[in-house]
């Protein structure tokens, strides 16, 4: 177990938050609906069946195999849902799940923003080196400034630590720290962690400087609260502008040998299937790859600023391979198909953190889309 979740009385509440340790649910875009669906947060799990889409066949299959929640990549609840009359194919599957008290559980576009993601075990598959994320996300991090006595700073410092601040890409616990002299004078009725009431205090403090993600802001006060000495505990939030390396769309690598198009496309389609879609051949060889589980044809502009020769995604329309323009080359390999290694992401996820229920992948064929 690596996440040090609780094992004795595993609930649908342990669950999510693993899931959320993992994926953030504020990563997803605004128009998602990634998250817990259907569910008591404190029911007991039995047993865990991961799909890629969520249908009335899914949730048969988890019954079959004893397991009462269902996680799935895309949520089936996508746009409002204003009544469950099972008029639609999506009426139908909430009212089963819940009738048969099977939970819902979607992780979609916050599993596609972080570095172990979808479009990384795509990159994993063509083995890829040297991957980065191709378009990093902005706004995601805070500044938290406090100031604590000497004595105490060291403890303070830790106390963010655990609670998650101060972690910079590979680096963790780190922070800025200046002495200084900080001055106060309490007033009646306060209770001093040193001086006295109506008596200028000066203390010789360290203002202390770190890093957090947004969604980490509640847990990293809480913290400071419990740890800092004063009774009234000075502090600023500051929203930083920053572009983080570590989250956002897509994934860019490099193949251990550069290939000519045909070929990588051959090696493309062993590893994915489906029938690819691509644009006019450039003659160029394929060595930087650009990536992106999905419908990912939105990164051209960064695939081709990070001088990637091809992208691989789903989903374009005609005329935007058009747009290709002979400077890369775009394969479509379809939405199924760049997703479908997503279930093993999510299984492997959860049978590494838990241990005493089944996570079992779901062998319901969900795609909708037919070849001839």
């Amino acid at each position: 177990m690596q996440q040090g979740f609780d094992q004795k009385t595993i609930t649908l509440g342990a669950l999510c938050q693993a899931l959320e340790a993992w994926a953030p649910p504020a990563l997803q875009e605004d128009y998602d609906n990634s998250g817990l669906l259907v569910g008591d947060r404190q029911q007991a799990v039995t047993g865990v069946l991961v799909s890629l889409d969520l249908t009335e066949a899914v949730i048969e299959e988890a019954l079959a195999k004893g397991c009462n929640v269902v996680v799935s990549h895309h949520p089936v609840i996508f746009g409002k849902l204003k009544r469950l009359t099972g008029a639609d194919w999506v009426q139908r599957c909430v009212i089963k799940a819940i009738k048969a008290d099977v939970a819902l559980y979607a992780i979609h576009t916050n599993l596609d923003h972080i570095q172990t993601g979808v479009s990384a075990k795509m990159a994993a598959l063509l083995q890829l080196q040297n991957t980065r994320i191709l378009q990093p996300k902005q706004k995601i991090l805070l500044k938290l400034v406090t100031f604590v006595p000497q004595a105490q700073a060291e403890a303070v410092r830790e106390a963010l630590f655990a609670a998650g601040a101060g972690q910079i890409g590979k680096y963790h616990r780190a922070s800025f720290n200046l002495e200084g002299m900080g001055t106060y004078e309490p007033m009646a009725g306060a209770k001093p962690f040193s001086g006295e009431v109506g008596k200028l205090q000066q203390e010789a403090e360290v203002r202390i400087e770190v890093h957090l993600e947004h969604w980490k802001k509640a847990a990293v006060l809480k913290a400071l609260l419990a740890a800092h000495p004063y009774e009234e505990v000075a502090y600023d939030l500051i929203a930083l502008e920053n572009v983080t390396a570590d989250y956002g769309a897509g994934m860019l690598g490099e193949l251990p040998a550069a290939m000519s198009e045909i070929d990588f496309l051959q090696l493309a389609k062993k590893c994915f299937g489906g029938t690819v879609r691509y644009s006019p051949l450039t003659g160029q060889p394929i060595h930087k790859v650009a990536l992106c589980g999905g419908s990912g044809s939105f990164l051209l502009p960064d695939a081709l600023q990070a001088g990637a020769q091809v992208l691989l995604t789903a989903d374009h329309k005609y005329h935007q391979f058009f747009e290709a323009d002979g400077r890369i080359l775009l394969a479509d390999f379809g939405h199924y198909e760049t997703e479908q290694f997503t279930k093993d992401l999510i299984a492997n996820y959860l049978s590494e953190n838990f241990t005493n229920f089944a996570v079992l992948i779901s062998e319901t064929n969900t795609n909708p889309v037919n070849y001839l």
